[in-house]
């Protein structure tokens, strides 16, 4: 827990398309203050804190030498988190990045010990299950909307980001794919949902050897594709519900689904890749979907930088932690394993569940002072 009080400096590290997204909401919290931004352009760079507002923008090392940044938010590309990461907890400062944590569980281990051993915080998107989509699906299952949870389907399928995503190749690389890319939305919310995963099976499959650019300048441009786009995956979870879940690049039919059956009833639960959406019940004795209410924060990305904000002033525990991250990464690398080797994965890490929101959090009430 830090001595200093009032609002969190936060610094961003990597100014490229994500980045619009968490500077339109954290510049709007005041429980925390960008402070500086950086990235590999320092023009990018210097243009993002132009048009947000923020004092200071440079290179990396520049940016965490500022003494009032507490708090880096690494929006880098998967390549370069696990490096990134580091350098911020090197300069003593804490991190939360954006998904997956690592490239691999290894590294994901080094830096959760590298934080511990510094006194220093580690967090992690995503944190769309501190919607108030998700976190009332949270509320529904703990008041037995659907009895005792027993299994879970789940699917997010579509023809791929590269078209509409101007520099789409980071996405086809190592450490992305749907799985490493959409996987943590879906995973990060079963985990919280059902608890932490025990074993998995799993198949994978690449659709297309290249694909072409669909927008922006680089239009027509073709690239080499590094890693499976289509994966089917069955989970066992520790506490005995199963989930059965799709993660594909190559449906030319798009399709999110996100489903908890349990002992009375099915839950249909919004895309875990929002904050919002419909809630829906049906029991055994429905003859159709009943809608629940939806409560809490829709505020968007950058809600699990502010929870995290919070708790280095209170020494709570924050939620999108770095171990829930890397027992996600750990779950998606036990699925890459499996469908290489046609059997049976465990996962051996596991993490507490993150205590609900409640649902009067808001992000714009100072709290801090």
């Amino acid at each position: 827990m830090t001595t200093r009080s009032g609002p969190v400096g936060v610094a961003l590290v990597g100014a490229g398309v994500i980045s619009t997204q968490y500077l339109k909401n954290l510049t709007t919290f005041p429980d925390v203050q960008v402070v500086g931004i950086a990235d590999l352009d320092t023009e990018r760079a210097r243009t993002a804190a132009e048009e947000y507002g923020v004092p200071f923008s440079g290179d990396l090392d520049s940016v965490l030498a500022l003494p009032e940044v507490e708090l880096v938010v690494n929006l880098t590309i998967p390549a370069a988190h696990a490096a990134v990461a580091r350098a911020a907890l090197e300069a003593g400062k804490h991190v939360y990045g954006e998904k997956p944590l690592a490239l691999d569980p290894v590294e994901g281990e080094k830096l959760l010990a590298e934080a511990a051993t510094r006194g220093l915080r580690v967090g992690s998107a995503p944190d769309t299950f501190l919607g108030a989509g998700l976190q009332s699906a949270l509320r529904a299952i703990a008041a037995g909307a659907i009895g005792t949870p027993v299994a879970a389907n789940t699917a997010v399928m579509n023809f791929g980001p590269e078209r509409w995503h101007p520099s789409p190749e980071f996405l086809f690389q190592y450490g992305a794919g749907p799985l490493f890319d959409l996987g943590p939305y879906y995973l990060t919310a079963l985990t919280a949902l059902l608890g932490p995963v025990a074993q998995v099976a799993a198949t994978a499959r690449q659709g297309r050897a290249e694909r072409v650019i669909g927008s922006g300048p680089r239009a027509g441009t073709g690239f080499a594709v590094e890693v499976p786009t289509h994966v089917t995956a069955l989970l066992d979870f520790e506490r005995g519900a199963t989930a059965a879940t799709t993660f594909s690049f190559d449906s030319a039919l798009p399709r999110i689904q996100f489903e908890v059956t349990g002992t009375e009833g099915t839950l249909e639960i919004p895309d875990p890749n929002t904050f919002d959406g419909v809630l829906r019940v049906r029991g055994g004795a429905d003859e159709d979907w009943r809608e629940l209410p939806v409560g809490g924060t829709t505020a968007g990305r950058g809600i699990g930088v502010l929870d995290m904000a919070r708790a280095l002033r209170t020494g709570d525990p924050h939620r999108a932690s770095g171990e829930l991250a890397q027992h996600v990464l750990e779950t998606m690398a036990a699925v890459t394993e499996s469908a290489a080797a046609g059997a049976f994965r465990g996962v051996s890490s596991r993490c507490e569940a993150p205590e609900p929101l409640a649902e009067s959090w808001s992000p714009l009430e100072a709290t801090l002072g």
